[in-house]
């Protein structure tokens, strides 16, 4: 389709990140972030701090081919608009599935469940430990007065 490829990834930065997609987002810092796309063999071009809306002048300026977006939720930019629109009009725009599941969102929340479980079986050892002191401190008051 095309002669050669150059791919060029934009990274948003957190606090867009974190407006987007909440308290949560994103998992790892721009920094972490940038050196994690770099190190992908694919990637010919990093643009950091990327706006979100992606207009004509971003497209005529990096003489962009294709705009790909995975299959996260695309959200609606502080307009309240897509911020694909001028790519999807340009017929520029595609979705690539990468056929994994695993996305941020789903480590959040394997994270979030896990701490559950931990909070959760501790709460139940501290009963445990409780009811034990306390039935310790019973057998000892008991033996005290038969003394």
């Amino acid at each position: 389709m095309y002669d050669s490829i150059y791919i060029i990834v934009g990274l948003h930065t957190d606090q867009e990140v974190n407006r987007y997609r909440g308290g949560n987002f994103p998992i790892m810092n721009l920094h972490e972030r940038t050196l994690s796309v770099l190190s992908c063999k694919f990637v010919s071009e990093v643009v950091i701090g990327a706006p979100y809306t992606i207009d004509k002048n971003l497209i005529s300026h990096f003489n962009v081919d294709m705009v790909v977006h995975g299959s996260t939720e695309v959200l609606p930019n502080e307009l309240g608009e897509d911020p694909y629109t001028v790519p999807k009009d340009l017929k520029k725009f595609e979705i690539k599935l990468s056929g994994s599941e695993m996305n941020t969102g789903n480590i959040i929340s394997r994270i979030i469940a896990n701490r559950q479980r931990f909070e959760d079986r501790n709460h139940a050892k501290e009963i445990k430990e409780k009811a034990a002191y306390e039935a310790e401190m019973k057998r000892q008051a008991e033996q005290t007065e038969t003394q």
